[in-house]
């Protein structure tokens, strides 16, 4: 197996979390993706913290691949002219293109954002609203999929994008494998909230991750609000503060999330008919599981099986 092809775009400045970032979390999943890092100019570039990268692909091997990913950089010192015209070519042949973090302002500058929603870190969404005003810039979301362009917020936005990309590409069940061995949490949906000081309260220290594990561990039973806050010992309006402000969801709408995700490795790994499956995931009927998956999903639970029905690796 040859591997999906990623070149990952090292721009001048760019930051050595992000561009390791999918290096560590595409690279762990066996030959599924062959990941390479290209870098803008010949000679190499300066990355943040005045480390060289040099020994890299070029701008020409851009063309080779089917995702590339441009991770944060030094967006004050421009774009050259040569990288916008490579990038906005990849975007012409029907290539992915991926931005981390603030590597969104390179994706703008080519033109491939033009009519298209996008975000960026959010310290930095107002700038790209105002420099390119034909973007939609959303502030407040950890990323958007516009199927061939793909923006993310900041930092650990970034690793939640890169598992959105496995899910996309092989299902949930890869992607949860990739997200154990980054110890990442396996999902959060793009229209999550980004976790920014003027909308969310600080987080106390993860307190309701013993309910959370206690609800995964009972996806198939008819859990209620009143059942999680009684597991967590609080009231439920202190237990619905406190769960948006550690996950940046509602309960409920969270362990929907999680009865979903469920049912896809379900879908992957087993041949259970699709009623069974709604039952151990607790979705009730086959009828409704059918419409809470395809609102969620865009298929079908027949057609995802049929798109990701294979054997895991072992």
């Amino acid at each position: 197996m040859t591997g999906h092809r990623v070149s990952v775009l090292a721009l001048d400045g760019v930051l050595p979390f992000e561009l390791g970032m999918p290096l560590t979390i595409l690279g762990s999943l066996d030959d599924r993706y062959a990941v390479s890092v290209v870098t803008a100019a010949r000679e190499g570039v300066l990355a943040n913290g005045g480390v060289r990268l040099s020994g890299a692909g070029t701008l020409d091997d851009l063309g080779r691949a089917d995702t590339v990913l441009v991770p944060a950089y030094a967006v004050d010192r421009g774009l050259p002219p040569d990288v916008a015209d490579a990038l906005h070519r990849c975007a012409q042949r029907s290539q992915r293109v991926v931005s981390l973090c603030v590597g969104a302002f390179a994706l703008a500058e080519a033109g491939l954002l033009e009519g298209r929603h996008a975000t960026t870190h959010w310290l930095y969404t107002e700038r790209l609203a105002r420099e390119h005003p034909d973007i939609t810039v959303d502030q407040d979301v950890l990323f958007v999929d516009e199927e061939t362009v793909l923006t993310s917020a900041g930092t650990s936005a970034g690793i939640d994008l890169c598992l959105h990309l496995v899910r996309k590409d092989y299902g949930a069940a890869v992607a949860n494998q990739a997200a154990r061995n980054a110890v990442a949490a396996p999902h959060r949906g793009g229209g999550q909230a980004q976790f920014i000081e003027r909308h969310l309260p600080v987080a106390q220290a993860d307190s309701l991750a013993a309910t959370r594990a206690w609800a995964i561990e009972r996806l198939g039973e008819p859990l209620t609000l009143r059942d999680l806050a009684s597991h967590a010992h609080l009231s439920q309006r202190t237990f619905i503060r406190r769960f948006i402000a550690e996950t940046g969801l509602p309960p409920m709408k969270w362990l929907q999330r999680a009865r979903i995700d469920h049912a896809k490795q379900l879908l992957e790994q087993t041949d259970a008919p699709v009623e069974q499956v709604a039952r151990m995931c607790g979705l009730g009927s086959a009828a409704n599981f059918r419409t809470h998956f395809g609102q969620q999903c865009g298929l079908s639970p027949s057609s995802y099986r049929k798109q990701y029905g294979f054997s895991p690796r072992p």
